[in-house]
């Protein structure tokens, strides 16, 4: 055992390189040819010996060596490495400050941007700013238990946003990852609360699936009376099946009407940022009954960038709401047939009538289908194969929508 008096007598001499004191326990003074004078616990773990360093001496005295020699065989009596424990302890000091939930969310989501969609980020930041930063925002995020957060999101379920509290619970779980990652946490506390919150069965976009009742639908849309713009974009919607927004901020140059194609650049379509800023176009044969449709529109918005412009202002697409409302006055509510219903209601005929190979559907949609080894095709394959099923679509509709079916049926009545 050391005494202090022979800890600041302690020298080593010039001809070795170190010296060591011991004291007990595994502890000793490690003292260079300089002067300089160190404490060491040596220790071994899963047969490895290890020394932790405990500070220089005199500014840690005997007494302070052997309480951390303590505290570090307790760590190691835990099963826990006390040299690896120190590691991290040093990391966590290299996170930034602010161990809130609201420093530890702008922190994720700040990281996180780049890769987003602007609609994503939108999201992510409207559930972070309205559902959770003002109940926990400045609660430490290691200190909020799980019936704190489950309080937080039941009060977006009391308003009847099932789907909501579900994102926002989900949102959640993001940021206490994060927090785990950084040392601010020490577990993801959204798992313990999953099963507590309602269950929330999303709705699908109202389509009609039935023949004779898509063919009533084409019949009113071809009897629409409004103006000509919007009556060329409804005109379209069932007929290329595209996403609403996709179909809403078609542009000029993104059609070539001689070779019957319109190719969607990849930052319009719906897809993750990387693919937006590096996937392919994405390819919509156009069947000649489109063509008709769009060169009757030329000479109205030709003379612009974009096809459906509205009416305040040429540079801006008509909005969300007027394909909605244009259905609505020929008497289809959203309940009935939704634009975006349009995709389902082709996706549904062109498999179970025409016959179509879902996969040849699927890349017309632009959906991501895999093979058998879980590849995903490109979306700009079966070209021949759409351009086919396009036709063969238009033809349907038109066979769908004519008087002599609606008088054979009469008859047969």
């Amino acid at each position: 055992m050391l005494t202090d008096a022979q800890c600041r007598n302690a020298v080593c001499p010039i001809e070795k390189k170190q010296a060591r004191f011991y004291d007990a326990g595994g502890l000793y003074l490690q003292v260079s040819p300089a002067g300089s004078k160190r404490w060491f616990l040596k220790y071994r773990i899963a047969g490895l010996e290890k020394q932790l360093a405990l500070g220089n001496y005199p500014a840690v005295n005997l007494a302070a060596a052997r309480k951390a020699r303590n505290v570090a065989k307790e760590v190691k009596a835990e099963g826990r490495d006390p040299l690896q424990l120190r590691k991290i302890e040093k990391l966590k000091a290299l996170t930034p400050e602010g161990d809130t939930f609201k420093t530890t969310a702008l922190e994720w989501y700040a990281l996180k941007l780049d890769s987003w969609s602007s609609h994503y980020a939108i999201r992510e930041k409207r559930n972070l700013e309205k559902d959770l930063f003002p109940f926990i925002g400045e609660r430490r995020v290691s200190d909020i238990e799980p019936v704190e957060l489950l309080a937080t999101v039941r009060r977006v379920e009391e308003r009847g946003a099932l789907d909501v509290a579900h994102r926002v619970l989900s949102t959640s779980g993001q940021v206490w990852r994060y927090a785990v990652s950084t040392g601010r946490a020490t577990r993801d506390i959204t798992a313990d609360i999953r099963g507590a919150l309602k269950a929330h069965h999303g709705k699908h976009f109202a389509a009609i699936t039935d023949p004779d009742k898509l063919g009533e639908l084409i019949r009113s849309i071809r009897g629409y009376q409004g103006g000509a713009i919007v009556r060329a974009a409804l005109q379209l919607s069932p007929l290329l099946f595209q996403r609403p927004s996709e179909l809403r901020a078609a542009a000029w140059a993104e059609f070539d009407l001689d070779a019957a194609l319109w190719t969607i650049p990849a930052a319009r379509m719906k897809r993750r940022i990387e693919g937006k800023q590096n996937g392919d176009p994405h390819l919509v044969p156009l069947p000649m009954q489109a063509v008709q449709i769009l060169r009757k529109l030329q000479p109205i918005t030709g003379g612009g960038a974009l096809l459906f412009h509205g009416e305040r202002s040429h540079e801006r697409p008509i909005s969300d709401n007027t394909l909605r409302a244009a259905l609505q006055t020929l008497g289809y509510g959203s309940d009935v047939q939704s634009v975006h219903g349009f995709r389902a209601t082709a996706r549904t005929l062109l498999a179970e009538v025409l016959g179509v190979d879902p996969l040849v559907i699927e890349a017309q949609l632009a959906h991501a289908v895999k093979d058998a080894n879980g590849r995903a095709y490109n979306r700009t394959q079966y070209i021949k194969q759409r351009t086919a099923m396009m036709q063969k679509w238009a033809d349907y509709l038109d066979l769908l929508s004519s008087e002599k079916v609606v008088q054979l049926k009469r008859k047969a009545a």
